[in-house]
C-alpha cells in the first residue's frame, strides 16, 4: 500500500475576500484567467469538463476552453463523442480550472448547448489542416484496431485532400455551458481556504455567498 498522508503543503499566495468582488461571475473569471496566463507556464485554458454517461456513471475528461463570454464557456468536440452522447442526454454537467501554481480553483456548473454553425465553421476554418484532418479520422471514443489504422487513413485524407479546402464534419462542433452557479477556491494557510459561491437568480442577477472551506 502507498500512504500519502504526508502529502501536504500549505496555501499561501494570495486570498479572496468579498471587497470589490464584481457582480457577474466572468469578471471575476476573466481576471483569475489573465494573472494565471501571464503570471506562469501553465496550459490555463485546460478544464475538466465532467459528463453524466449513459451508463450513469459520472465520467471527467481535459478539454481546451476556446472561448468565453458573459454567456458563457466554449468548447469544440465530436459531437458523436461519448462526452456528445452524455451531453445530448443530459446537458447538466460541470467545468473546472486548477491553476496550481496560482492555488486557485473555479468550479462552473452549467447546462451545454450547441453553438451556431457558422460559428463552429469559423473555428474549424481556423485550425492546422493536420487538426481539421485528424478531426474527421477519428470516429472519437469507438473502438479501433490499431493505431496504424488512423495513420493510414490520415494518410489517404492527406492525399484527397491536398490543394483542396477541407470542410468541417457535421458531427463536430462546439458547445456553450450557460453557467447557472460559479464557485471560486482560493488556497489559504491551514486548510481555511476562501471559497465564493456566485449562484445564477431567476431575474438573472447572481447571489454570492462564502463558503466554509
Amino acid at each position: 500500500m502507498e500512504d500519502l498522508s504526508n502529502y501536504r503543503r500549505s496555501y499561501e499566495k494570495s486570498e479572496l475576500t468579498e471587497d470589490n468582488l464584481p457582480e457577474d461571475p466572468i469578471k471575476l473569471f476573466q481576471k483569475w484567467f489573465h494573472e494565471v496566463d501571464f503570471g506562469s507556464s501553465e496550459e490555463v485554458n485546460a478544464m475538466t469538463v465532467s459528463t453524466f454517461g449513459l451508463d450513469g456513471y459520472p465520467k471527467s475528461r481535459v478539454v481546451l476552453l476556446k472561448r468565453f463570454t458573459y454567456e458563457g464557456f466554449v468548447f469544440y468536440t465530436n459531437y458523436n463523442s461519448e462526452k456528445g452522447k452524455a451531453i445530448a442526454n443530459n446537458p447538466n454537467i460541470c467545468l473546472s480550472f486548477f491553476w496550481h501554481s496560482f492555488e486557485r480553483q473555479v468550479i462552473i456548473k452549467g447546462k451545454a448547448e450547441k453553438i451556431p454553425e457558422n460559428l463552429s465553421d469559423g473555428y474549424f476554418e481556423s485550425r492546422p489542416d493536420g487538426s481539421k484532418l485528424g478531426a474527421i479520422v477519428s470516429n472519437q471514443s469507438e473502438i479501433i484496431n490499431s493505431r496504424e489504422e488512423l495513420e493510414q487513413k490520415l494518410q489517404q485524407l492527406e492525399k484527397d485532400f491536398e490543394g483542396k479546402e477541407i470542410p468541417r464534419p457535421n458531427y463536430w462542433g462546439g458547445y456553450i455551458v450557460k453557467p447557472v452557479e460559479v464557485e471560486f477556491w482560493q488556497g489559504r494557510p491551514n486548510r481555511l481556504h476562501d471559497r465564493i459561491r456566485y449562484q445564477l437568480q431567476e431575474d438573472y442577477s447572481w447571489k454570492t455567498d462564502r463558503l466554509s472551506p
